[in-house]
């Protein structure tokens, strides 16, 4: 079980006053899953478990009927089933899950324009302006999650408080399908009891150095005096903590916060040596990754490749491309070459990925054709793809070597 999974369950007097208090973390409750119980209701109170049931799958999510045994997102489907023999596990049906992220956030503006999603299933909102025609923060989080229910047929949990920080930590406290407020003034009694590693920051390393000096809990942390937390975590670290352990976060909520990269990875149910099924998963993932670009409105110009051999070291090959694109022929055959460069055409692999960095928006730089030059016409062929897709399915329409014959894969 997780460290977060084991903080206690803050205690209901902290009261509703949500003065000064205008952040919201609104976060969806076992996203995944949610999503799929809409269609099998029957399912609901049951150990579901999201994710590909193969020996290499790894859990996507879970009920929480199913987290009480143990089994927590991330974790290889292996384990899971030994923890959670009883589960029923659910392949994942990605295109359904961005239909729905994007039928959230959509609800969330028509709240705020201060939204700042960091995540497909949650987002921070900035609610003060909003409250002068809505009413108090709490009620504005209650609306939401009534219409979140009403119109996409799942459930959040949603915190209040004076900084991102704090409201994330109550959403947190409040799952599944809460309302917390921590008022302004009992911060501090909200933060203290909790484990050390609750604070942002805290990774093993950093819990394992704190609980040498006999830290445990966060009102631990803020009775070290902050000279002997910086000589023993560093300057800004120390700073950093000290200031979280009094509830002190004063990032503002920062609306369309653009994409740094997009990418995608897959990994095998077996490992493969085979050049050409390894080039296949490449344009498969390619074409997802520039799916992915067109529908956030982004080009980009450098392309990277994540290879992954059988005994689990990893290697990354890039390349910066003469201009941005999101179309992926473009992608394919510079992700083709960066794996020939890499010199693992007879290597094992056990994972693939393909990703694109340095992303601006589309349009913003027209592209320049050389002399003589002519569009290839991969772009207007894959936004016809992409029209397909959203009225048909992902699958409508596929480049011919990603169509499965009806009797299986033949040899090329």
């Amino acid at each position: 079980m997780s460290r977060k999974q084991q903080m206690p369950r803050p205690k209901s007097d902290l009261g509703d006053d949500d003065t000064g208090c205008p952040i919201l973390h609104v976060d969806m409750d076992a996203f995944y899953a949610g999503v799929e119980l809409r269609e099998r209701p029957e399912l609901v109170g049951s150990p579901v478990i999201i994710g590909a049931p193969g020996a290499r799958g790894v859990v996507l999510s879970a009920t929480y009927e199913a987290r009480r045994f143990g089994v927590h997102s991330a974790m290889p489907m292996t384990r899971a089933r030994r923890l959670c023999p009883q589960a029923v596990i659910i392949p994942p049906s990605r295109g359904k899950y961005a239909e729905v992220s994007r039928g959230v956030m959509e609800i969330f503006h028509t709240f705020t324009p201060e939204v700042e999603p960091i995540a497909s299933d949650e987002a921070f909102l900035d609610v003060g302006g909003a409250r002068k025609r809505l009413g108090p923060s709490a009620a504005i989080a209650a609306m939401i999650r009534e219409r979140v229910a009403r119109e996409q047929g799942i459930t959040c949990s949603v915190g209040v408080a004076n900084s991102k920080f704090v409201a994330k930590l109550a959403s947190q406290h409040c799952k599944p399908d809460g309302l917390l407020v921590v008022p302004v003034d009992k911060v501090v009694d909200f933060l203290h009891p909790l484990p050390v590693g609750a604070l942002w920051g805290v990774g093993e390393r950093t819990e394992q150095s704190l609980v040498r000096l006999g830290v445990r809990t966060v009102g631990d942390l803020a009775a070290i005096p902050l000279a002997t937390l910086q000589h023993q975590l560093g300057q800004a670290a120390g700073a950093h903590l000290a200031a979280l352990a009094w509830g002190r976060d004063e990032r503002p909520v920062t609306p369309h916060v653009p994409d740094k990269s997009i990418g995608a990875e897959e990994t095998f149910a077996t490992d493969v040596d085979d050049p050409v099924k390894i080039r296949r998963e490449l344009l498969r993932l390619s074409e997802r990754v520039a799916a992915r670009l067109r529908e956030g409105g982004h080009v980009g110009r450098t392309v990277s490749v994540k290879l992954r051999r059988a005994d689990f070291s990893t290697i990354s090959r890039s390349r910066t491309l003469r201009e941005p694109t999101d179309v992926a022929q473009v992608l394919y055959a510079t992700a083709c070459d960066l794996y020939a460069a890499a010199g693992l055409e007879k290597v094992r692999l056990r994972l693939v990925g393909v990703r694109v960095e340095s992303l601006r928006p589309a349009g913003e730089t027209p592209r320049q054709l050389g002399l003589g030059e002519r569009e290839s016409g991969w772009r207007e062929a894959e936004q016809a793809m992409d029209r397909a897709a959203r009225r048909f399915g992902r699958d409508a329409v596929l480049p011919a070597s990603l169509v499965r014959p009806p009797f299986g894969e033949i040899d090329p």
